[in-house]
């Protein structure tokens, strides 16, 4: 008995001494980890996101919510969104349990793949996402063959994707997404044979086609290989991938048939192939019944909808729009319980629509514009009150609108124009609560106006149509309603006289008749009013002329009598017509141009104080018709000899030119040159000169037998402008010099002499951005040009993209950092396929201390480009062109230029201010880009625009996180 206590007090001994050096061990490692936590923080300069990490006990690091710990020992870092800047220290790997390292949107660098992390033998999640490494991925990424999950996504990583990669066996994530890799996808990445996601999206730089050996992953369920320039078709080996759920292949270059096995896998629920160059007919056979996402949009199919689709009972969105799609829309689509948007618009659809659409499921949205569609609305659209958009217009539809439309308060947007509509509008659907937008134009409809308006309209569209009876006040004074479209109707009575907050008025074309209003306090929002083709009678009110938004104006084909007031020379009119009236006395001396010769025509009564052959109008003060042409002859005579003695000046000058001038300039340039400086000067003539740029002419020059063209920035120094000039020069040359990008523009060479400064650039075909986005800038784009004229939204977001990654490379890529100071829509330019460099650096500042503001001794920039602070203080960081950016971005979602807000703000102050007062984004968006299926990415890079234009600058975004969003606004949203 007593060996026995002996052996069990001998065995408790041991097991004590056991645990008690185990206890040690564990205080030791767990000392050791935590100063390897303080060495990191140490190393990435203490940030402020660390703050925290404070020693106060040996295990005190496992509460801190970066660290995950397991049996008191690391096991987890995760810094995700803490703004480090640092590298990834060869020391980490001393925490010997690591498994998980995610340092997901920083500023993370280093010049190649961090190869120290070999060494955490047991990693498992590696997430280097969004940081600024480069270099190529070696091809021994096989030695971290413990990986579970690796992201690469949004870092500078190029070259290759090793086929070593294929060797990762026990991966279940992969997700090498916006890198620059070239050449194509390696095959190899079929061998993972665990491989539950691959994210190939964005890697614009490779071409590849869909590799055969993909439909060996019988485990992958998310595939997303969007814009990643595949072509080529579809292997029919896609169906073999038996656990498929998601499907993402849009924005490519693929072609061919869609694979009939495409729709075989049975877990299948998104499908999005859209932007791509398919042909032929969609598969027929449908086995993967949960589809709840099918998007074949923007392709060049044909034949018809499968009748398979009306199986897919939890099918929610159908979208086929933008192909070449015919025959009828299955009366089964209109059974589908779950759909609840339908995209068809854009084809050659015909026949009437689904009886029963809407009447089994909760639709929000009909899109069909665009097709060949007849018969009615289905009178079940709207049966579960949950329908927002209907969007029917072009087609052939008839009948009169569902009465349901009458009870249906969920509508917001009803595009209805160009059909054959007729009889009353629902009385209901004047009024409807959410409606935003009414557009019945082009139709048979009948009836009158009610006596008010939904709440919340800001756009009604009646134009040609059988509209009766006068124009309730209630109707044009409703506080949202901006336009008011009802030209060519049979509308009758008098003009109202509150329009409250309407920029658009047309009533042309109808019967309205007495006298315009005189007080007209309520008509200062109005930009466009047409009323001609009445019978409206009496003089034209001066008080026309205090409208100073007032750019449209059109009053012919009336009984107006009686003086012009001259107040209206007053007001920026790009268009005027006040033909075929009765109108007497002297037009206003503003409008005796040209460009005004067609506004007065048929009033015998008018004249003109400076008549001209243009214009047809008699002389106001005929006696003097002998003496005005006897002036004129003489001013004819004196610019004859001004111009002789011009040309003899200029005839003397080019001889001085030629043997002396040419001799005094110094050409200096850090590359080989296709040109000569002789070159360069023989070309800066006034028919080359093209523009301004921040201080000096801009010339564009044809430099050599081969036709190669250079822009020319001519900065001449005289009197005491000098030093300032200098300055500005050697700073351009600096920057310029320093920096390669392909979104900032190439300096060629600089020539200089003691009286002028020249820099030599290389030219780009399209001239500025402002020159596209603004009217009066387009009058000077050349006329070959002009199918371009009018930008639309995906080369708009283009250029939004190039010139963000110009300016994220001067703040954060540059050592130091490069402010720009002056960024604007004329110092973006453009080639020939829209692609954006910043350019006009003469105001720009090199940071020499890093995040340190800098002061500069007097404010530069340009007029509704300047952020506030800036104006205050004159104090400057990075945040200032994200500010001028910012207004640039609602430039290009609002067509409105930077300081065109109203007469006391600005664009950005004017955008808040629109926000504020609760209107909608889409108001404000320009109507010459804004479509549907571009909504969406106006909208958010509209308010990407507010949040860089802050007025607080430490609430702004850098320009790293600008671009980064706008990247994600020109992929489609996804619903998954």
């Amino acid at each position: 008995m007593k060996r026995t206590i002996l052996i069990f007090l001998h065995f408790s001994i041991c097991i004590g001494t056991f645990f008690h050096f185990l206890s040690h061990a564990n205080s030791q490692l767990s000392a050791q980890e935590q100063g390897i936590l303080l060495n990191l923080k140490k190393l990435w300069g203490n940030p402020e996101s660390l703050r925290h990490w404070i020693p106060t006990n040996s295990s005190s690091h496992c509460s801190w919510p970066e660290i995950t710990c397991s049996n008191s020992s690391i096991i987890g870092l995760s810094f995700r969104d803490y703004n480090i800047n640092g590298t990834v220290a060869p020391f980490i790997c001393n925490l010997k349990n690591l498994t998980t390292f995610d340092v997901y949107n920083n500023s993370f660098h280093s010049k190649e793949f961090p190869r120290a992390l070999y060494n955490c033998s047991k990693l498992e999640i590696l997430d280097l996402s969004q940081n600024y490494f480069y270099g190529a991925i070696p091809d021994d990424i096989h030695r971290m063959s413990r990986l579970r999950e690796l992201s690469l996504e949004g870092n500078n990583f190029d070259g290759n994707i090793p086929a070593s990669i294929g060797q990762l066996q026990e991966l279940r994530k992969l997700m090498l997404i916006s890198c620059l890799f070239t050449g194509s996808f390696p095959q190899e990445i079929g061998n993972l044979s665990n491989l539950e996601e691959l994210k190939l999206v964005d890697n614009s730089k490779i071409v590849s086609t869909f590799p055969l050996e993909f439909g060996k992953l019988k485990k992958l369920k998310y595939l997303w290989m969007a814009r990643t320039n595949l072509i080529g078709e579809i292997p029919n080996t896609i169906g073999e991938m038996e656990a498929l759920e998601y499907l993402d292949l849009s924005e490519n270059n693929l072609m061919g048939r869609i694979p009939g096995s495409l729709f075989m896998p049975k877990n299948l629920r998104i499908v999005y192939l859209h932007r791509n160059n398919f042909s032929g007919e969609i598969p027929h056979v449908v086995k993967a019944l949960n589809l709840d996402v099918i998007d074949l949009s923007e392709n060049k199919l044909t034949g018809t909808i499968p009748d398979d689709f009306g199986k897919l009972k939890h099918l929610t969105s159908l979208a086929l729009f933008l192909n070449q799609l015919s025959g009828k829309i299955p009366d089964s689509i209109g059974h589908l319980p779950g759909l609840v948007y339908l995209g068809l618009f854009n084809n050659n659809f015909s026949g009437s629509l689904p009886a029963e659409l809407g009447r089994y499921s909760m639709l929000e949205k009909l899109w069909i514009s665009t097709n060949r569609l007849t018969g009615q609305l289905p009178e079940h659209l709207c049966d579960n009150g949950k329908l927002v958009e209907v969007i029917a217009y072009e087609n052939q539809l008839v009948g009169e609108l569902p009465e349901s439309f009458g009870n249906c308060s969920s509508l917001e947007l009803v595009k209805i124009y160009r059909n054959n509509f007729s009889g009353n509008v629902p009385s209901g659907l004047w009024t409807s609560s959410n409606l935003n937008m009414l557009m019945l134009s082009d139709n048979s409809f009948t009836g009158e106006l009610p006596e008010r308006l939904a709440w919340n309209l800001s756009r009604l569209e009646m134009n040609n149509n059988c509209f009766s009876g006068k124009i309730p006040q209630g109707v044009s004074s409703s506080r949202n309603l901006l336009v008011l479209m009802a030209s060519n109707n049979l509308l009758n009575g008098t003009i109202p006289q509150d329009l409250s907050s309407l920029t658009i008025l047309l009533l042309d074309q109808n019967q309205l008749s007495g006298s315009l209003p005189l007080a007209i306090d309520s008509w200062k929002s109005l930009n466009t009013l047409n009323l001609s083709r009445n019978a409206i009678s009496g003089q034209i009110p001066e008080e026309l002329g205090s409208l100073q938004r007032l750019s449209e104006l059109d009053l012919s084909e009336n009984q107006l009598s009686g003086l012009i007031p001259s107040k209206l020379g007053f007001l920026n009119l790009t268009s005027l017509n006040l033909s075929s009236n009765h109108l007497t006395g002297s037009i206003p001396s503003e409008f005796e141009y040209n460009e005004y010769a067609h506004s007065f025509l048929n009033n015998p009564g008018l004249c003109a104080n400076r008549p001209s052959r243009s214009f047809n109008l008699e002389n106001c003060n005929s006696s003097q018709k002998g003496s005005s042409l006897n002036f004129y002859a003489t001013i004819a005579g004196i610019i004859s000899l001004v111009v002789a003695v011009l040309r003899g000046l200029l005839f003397l000058f080019s001889l001085i030119r030629k043997n002396k001038f040419h001799l005094t300039w110094k050409l200096v340039s850090s590359q080989k040159l296709s040109f000569t400086k002789s070159d360069i000067l023989s070309g800066l003539i006034a028919n080359n000169l093209i523009g301004y740029g921040g201080s000096g002419q801009v010339y564009r020059v044809v430099v050599n037998h081969s036709g190669d063209i250079v822009a020319v920035k001519k900065i001449w120094n005289n009197r005491k402008l000098e030093e300032k000039l200098e300055k500005e020069f050697l700073a351009e040359v600096k920057i310029l010099s320093s920096i390669r990008h392909a979104n900032i523009v190439e300096l060629l060479c600089c020539i200089s002499n003691d009286n002028s400064k020249l820099l030599v650039y290389k030219y780009l075909d399209n001239w500025s951005l402002d020159h596209w986005l603004h009217k009066k800038s387009r009058a000077t784009i050349p006329s070959s040009s002009i199918d371009h004229v009018v930008l639309d939204w995906p080369k708009r977001l283009h250029i939004a993209v190039g010139a963000a990654q110009g300016l994220s490379y001067m703040h954060h890529d540059c050592s130091p950092p490069i402010v720009h100071r002056d960024v604007k829509s004329s110092n973006i330019l453009l080639d020939l396929d829209f692609n954006a460099q910043i350019a006009d650096f003469g105001l720009a500042k090199i940071l020499i201390n890093e995040g340190e503001l800098a002061t500069m001794p007097a404010v530069a920039g340009s007029s509704g480009y300047i952020a506030p602070e800036y104006a205050g203080t004159t104090r400057i960081n990075e945040k200032i062109d994200v500010y001028s950016f910012g207004v640039i971005l609602l430039e290009l979602t609002t067509g409105r230029k930077a300081n065109d807000g109203d007469e006391h703000s600005s664009l950005a102050e004017w955008a808040l201010r629109h926000i504020e007062d609760g209107k909608p984004i889409d108001d404000a968006l320009d109507e010459e880009v804004k479509e549907l299926c571009h909504l969406n990415e106006m909208c958010h890079v509209f308010k990407l625009g507010l949040y860089c234009t802050s007025t607080q600058p430490s609430t702004r975004p850098s320009m790293k996180v600008v671009l980064k969003v706008l990247l994600q606004c020109s992929q489609p949203i996804r619903n998954d």
